[in-house]
């Protein structure tokens, strides 16, 4: 037996019980009914002319429904005669190469079979001009040479800043339709002025390219497209604040103030950009971005498949798995921190051997006298919460809460022979 293991021998992990949390669940019933009837708004439909070659700026991870969206606003513009395409608009993604921002669409369901429209995939972008604080603005080399662009995105809240819009249609005007060199430039003061430049930059890109019309939609607590509005250029900057303030009224949550100690099974890109969205964990990789649960100690478990071991994220957790760091990728996980300017999400966590230990770890240093009383939690992903599993001494609280309820006896932990959780 080692120090480590010494160390925490006696340490003892909690017995647990399964929790539902409650959120709205409604959802958009007739999604391509209602998107056609948004898109057939006269404002929308006088844009668009017969002939007119349409870049479709996509590219939003793990937005609901991202291929009905697309195929009906493709087939929209194809019906009023234009000639639409599809630009993969996602910043740095996929490597920032051109082939795997394809590759990234393709993963996302966005293929030209899926969608109906060709996709242009290129790195190359046009620089339009500076901002005063001398910050370059990029927009996208097939974009620029368009007759209109249309914007698809969700619009949620931001993970690493706080402003009247943070992800949604000017973000992905201004980092994702800049791509690599854009979101460079965007991320490159920091994100301290990430709500000045994002709009900032948006809105020369709308007024020096044919921006037409964005299609936005807000998503419930279990991702599921709630509403979706189309919004003529001339109406992002006024309307998409409003939609940003439902959003983050439909954000799911942790109905808990403060917790000892979160465990989260696994991180990755395919669940949030941050490996897992801070909104929920209350960990951010900035100081300019808050809400949440107070979280003394956390722990990441593992990595999704689908990151392709990126582990974004991994550094904002106190502890991690030895699992987890041999999956990493380090170029993939790097690039994150080179782009955004945020390295610290990129670093590495105290790294234990397996999963008991990690927990163990982060119950001996969660800054408690009786280890027996930790306020615990364990949730599979930040995507999915509306099952979790708490600590014995959160029984009461759960007992209170209207959007709780217990949903299994008391039990222990198992883990197997290694040490991992079965």
């Amino acid at each position: 037996m080692g120090i480590i293991q010494d160390l925490l021998r006696d340490i003892p992990v909690p017995k647990m019980v399964k929790v539902r949390q409650h959120f709205d669940y409604k959802k958009l019933e007739n999604l391509e009914q209602d998107l056609k009837e948004k898109l057939n708004q006269e404002i929308i439909h006088e844009k668009v002319k017969p002939g007119m070659e349409i870049a479709i700026a996509v590219g939003s991870r793990g937005m609901d429904r991202l291929v009905d969206i697309t195929s009906v606003t493709v087939q929209y513009l194809k019906e009023l005669g234009a000639k639409p395409f599809i630009v993969p608009s996602m910043g740095s993604h996929g490597g920032a190469t051109a082939d795997g921002q394809r590759e990234v669409l393709a993963h996302l369901g966005v293929t030209e079979e899926s969608v109906g429209a060709e996709i242009r995939s290129s790195m190359d972008v046009v620089k339009l001009g500076e901002l005063p604080s001398g910050l370059p603005v990029y927009v996208d080399q097939f974009a620029s040479k368009a007759d209109g662009i249309v914007v698809i995105n969700r619009i949620k809240p931001h993970t690493a800043f706080r402003g009247p819009v943070e992800s949604g249609i000017m973000k992905m005007i201004s980092i994702g339709l800049g791509k690599q060199k854009g979101a460079e430039a965007c991320h490159q003061l920091g994100f301290k002025y990430m709500a000045e430049n994002v709009p900032a930059m948006a809105k020369m890109i709308m007024e020096k390219t044919p921006v037409l019309f964005g299609v936005a939609s807000i998503e419930n607590a279990f991702d599921k497209v709630k509403r979706v509005e189309v919004l003529a250029a001339e109406e992002v900057a006024e309307k998409e604040p409003e939609l940003q303030k439902q959003a983050k009224q439909l954000l799911p949550k942790l109905f808990f103030e403060q917790i000892d100690v979160l465990v989260i099974d696994k991180i990755g890109k395919n669940i949030s950009g941050d490996g897992m969205d801070p909104n929920i964990t209350g960990r951010y990789p900035t100081p300019y971005a808050h809400g949440g649960p107070e979280v003394n100690k956390m722990v990441v478990l593992d990595l999704t498949h689908e990151t392709e071991g990126n582990a974004n994220g991994v550094g904002t957790a106190d502890f991690t798995t030895q699992r987890l760091v041999d999956k990493m990728d380090l170029e993939f996980t790097y690039a994150n921190g080179l782009t955004s300017t945020v390295c610290a999400p990129t670093k590495i966590a105290t790294t234990l051997s397996n999963d008991k230990e990690a927990i163990q770890a982060a119950i001996k240093t969660c800054n408690i006298l009786d280890f027996t009383k930790v306020k615990m939690v364990r949730i599979k992903n930040t995507l999915e919460i509306s099952e979790i599993e708490v600590s014995e001494n959160l029984l009461d609280l759960i007992k209170q809460h209207p959007q709780m309820e217990q949903s299994s006896e008391l039990f222990e932990l198992s883990f197997d022979e290694n040490g991992n959780l079965f």
